[in-house]
């Protein structure tokens, strides 16, 4: 018994020295770890965050200062923004922006949701095929079409100078819309749906109280993507609206802004954060659903 009492102590020192110093060694690493993984992500965020405040910086100085090499304001011209906010067509730039990226929005929304349904859970001959041909349409440029489409909406229908052949085609669906709410979808569980048949409800209904309560961060992410893009358009505007300046959106109107005042670079700067401010704002407050949306959905960057 004594031996053994006396051996103890000797036979756990080297065990208790050993994990000391693997703890030393374990917060060292972990230590020189968060650092890295840290300033990574400051300077990922730099690398982002730092052109957002070079335009806003620019925004609120001078005329004078924001043609010299200054960073900085030397005072704070706040009333750069009220200069832009006062030219002449920049509120109906505004307007037709809310127009077009409002209710294309709505629209895309409306008419992807029960196509989407429908691929997701209709069994039917032919609904694998149908599923290719709306992902095929996403392969096509605009640009490809764009000759015969201008000369349908232009020639046909008598409607260039306006914003309405670029709203119009969202109410029949948007492949890319489509094909994001139908991944979703599908991951709905089956016995949901049957369990409202049962119920008797009919198919209309099953998706209206069924489904679309569970497709919320799809529909979201959904929306602001269309959102965005509509806001974002220069491509479309550009080859309807561009001989009507009442129909200007905001993106092309900036481009008609920065020509008229490309020596006052500090009013430019201030225009392009009155442009952006809302896209901004909509995606800070929305970023949980988005980000959600996007996740369950499987889209990647």
């Amino acid at each position: 018994m004594t031996t053994h009492a006396t051996l103890a102590p000797s036979a756990t020192a080297p065990a208790t020295g050993l994990p000391s110093g693997a703890r030393r060694a374990a917060a060292r690493k972990a230590a020189l770890h968060w650092i890295a993984v840290h300033a990574l992500g400051i300077a990922a965020a730099l690398f982002f965050v730092l052109p957002f405040v070079f335009v806003f910086l620019t925004a609120v100085m001078s005329d004078s200062q924001a043609l010299t090499r200054d960073l900085w304001p030397r005072t704070w011209e706040w009333g750069n923004f009220t200069t832009v906010w006062d030219t002449p067509g920049f509120l109906t730039w505004w307007r037709n922006t809310l127009l077009y990226a409002g209710l294309g929005t709505v629209l895309t929304v409306v008419s992807s949701t029960p196509v989407a349904y429908a691929l997701a859970k209709f069994r039917f001959r032919g609904r694998n095929l149908s599923m290719m041909l709306v992902i095929s349409t996403m392969m096509l440029p605009p640009q490809v079409v764009i000759v015969p489409m201008y000369l349908f909406w232009a020639k046909q229908l008598h409607m260039s100078g306006t914003l309405w052949p670029l709203i119009i085609p969202m109410a029949f669906g948007d492949a890319f819309s489509i094909f994001l709410l139908r991944q979703f979808l599908l991951t709905i569980p089956k016995e949901y749906t049957d369990a409202a048949r049962v119920d008797g409800c009919g198919e209309l209904r099953t998706m209206l109280r069924v489904v679309l309560p569970m497709a919320k961060p799809a529909i979201a992410a959904v929306a602001l993507f269309q959102f965005f893009y509509c806001w974002n358009d220069y491509f479309g505007p550009q080859i309807y609206a561009s001989e009507n300046p009442a129909a200007w959106t905001l993106s092309y109107g900036l481009e008609s802004f920065k020509g008229a005042h490309h020596t006052n670079w500090n009013l430019t700067m201030a225009a392009t954060v009155l442009v952006m401010a809302p896209v901004i704002v909509v995606f800070f407050f929305a970023q949980k659903a988005f980000i959600e949306g996007v996740t369950l959905t499987g889209v990647k960057g």
